[in-house]
């Protein structure tokens, strides 16, 4: 006799891109494809360099010009421009380079509205999902120009600072276009993320080189070679043995996996922090309270399954005799993960990892943190501004540690027009767990 079918296991899910059954294997498939498209358009090319920054500033602004100079000047001595093949400081890096008769590529993204490809792109591929664009727009390059921009060029400068950090990338050039611009935002890293919590070691800004030069920027890369070996982004990483081609099906293999743990997953809250944070830190307590009203609001816990604020959240869950659920990263050939977890996940290829503990909760709280916590911050952002995913709680813990963070993103409007100014209203912050608690329970009311 036939079993009835488990409605769980056919629940779609709504990950950055569309809808996802991960019983649709041709879904599985147009994913996968992405990558191997990607990967095969871009072998053809050397001395690669990716210049991000707005799609909104026009032809007068100041920063379109720089960013025309610099394609100019790469395009002349013989590298690759990458962009995301869309207007604004992208139509600005392709159009110098063209112009100089030097490869100028678009790696463009379907949006919900309209996203054309500029008329100086030479050489093309499009994609529908971020993260297989994102991981496109970075692995192969040997530097990084970033000129100002909103989340999205927010969201792909902490992911090369986050994966170049953690090991996952090559260490290569890292060029921030615009003093006004990045550093009010180095401030930030420097007097949150290294000296309050210590996220991130100094040495890891030192060598950004901030201008406001196209000269300036191109001599800083001028003498960057090819890199000698695939980034760990790459599925052509001997790391992951086997080639492009038997790397597909651990892809395959490790997406598949992902949503059907997530479709056991339900009425979920994903807590993101800092892994540094000690447990007589202020925050490691908020973090622990947190995990205990999720549990007791009878919302599972989700996290990145390590220490810091991870561990915290975990631990509260798990004492109240709540879901605690870790998405984890494997290193090497071990995991890293807490002691709190009931139910676990782990991944090889970091993109993967990131899409699955990037798939929609019922809602998001950052803890302080470095790259990571603002990389996720910042995808997630990205992806509501531009309707991949419907607006969701994004909420900020520590009025304290996220001020400057939010006097930026004002900014981001106010200043430099890079976001609208219903962009701003995405985030809500609580400053203690009196109002997290409140928080929570209206969300559960909402079940």
């Amino acid at each position: 006799m036939p079993t009835a079918p488990n409605t769980d296991l056919q629940k779609p899910l709504v990950t950055a891109g569309e809808v996802i059954n991960y019983r649709d294997s041709w879904r599985i498939f147009r994913i996968v494809s992405e990558f191997v498209e990607g990967y095969q358009f871009l072998a053809q090319f050397k001395k690669e360099v990716t210049v991000l920054g707005s799609a909104r500033f026009s032809p007068d602004n100041k920063y379109y010009k720089i960013a025309e100079e610099v394609g100019k000047l790469l395009g002349e001595n013989g590298f690759t421009t990458i962009t995301g093949g869309g207007p604004g400081i992208m139509e600005a890096a392709n159009k110098g380079a063209s112009e100089a008769n030097g490869e100028s590529l678009g790696l463009n993204i379907q949006l919900p509205f309209e996203q054309r490809m500029n008329p100086y792109v030479t050489k093309s591929i499009g994609f529908f999902y971020f993260f297989s664009r994102k991981v496109m727009l970075t692995s192969p390059a040997s530097a990084f120009i970033f000129f100002p921009g909103g989340f999205g060029t927010l969201d792909e400068f902490f992911e090369v600072v986050d994966y170049m950090e953690l090991g996952w990338m090559k260490r290569s050039p890292i060029v921030l276009v615009g003093k006004e611009y990045w550093e009010p935002i180095i401030k930030f890293l420097k007097t949150r993320s290294i000296k309050e919590i210590s996220a991130i070691s100094e040495s890891e800004i030192e060598d950004w080189f901030v201008t406001d030069s196209a000269t300036e920027a191109f001599d800083h890369i001028k003498n960057t070679g090819e890199n000698p070996e695939p980034s760990n982004l790459n599925p052509e990483n001997t790391k992951y043995r086997g080639g492009l081609e038997w790397s597909v099906f651990r892809i395959m293999s490790e997406l598949v996996d992902g949503f059907e743990f997530l479709t056991r997953v339900k009425d979920d809250v994903t807590v993101l922090g800092t892994r540094s944070i000690g447990r007589r830190s202020k925050y490691y307590e908020a973090a622990y309270q947190t995990g205990k009203l999720l549990a007791e609001n009878k919302l599972m816990t989700i996290t990145g399954g390590g220490p810091g604020i991870m561990e915290a959240a975990n631990k509260g869950a798990f004492e109240a005799h709540g879901e605690s659920i870790g998405i984890n990263m494997r290193i090497g050939y071990g995991e890293r993960h807490n002691e709190y977890l009931n139910k676990s996940i782990s991944f090889f290829f970091p993109f993967i990892r990131k899409l699955i503990i990037t798939a929609p909760s019922r809602a998001f709280i950052f803890f302080p943190g470095g790259f990571g916590t603002l990389h996720q911050l910042f995808e997630l952002l990205t992806l509501e501004e531009t309707k991949k995913m419907s607006p969701l709680p994004l909420v900020l813990y520590g009025q304290d540690f996220w001020k400057p963070l939010l006097d930026i993103i004002h900014n981001l409007h106010h200043k430099f027009n890079t976001i609208s100014k219903m962009d701003e209203s995405f985030l809500q912050v609580v400053d203690n767990s009196s109002e997290a608690s409140v928080f929570l329970k209206e969300l559960n009311n909402k079940k």
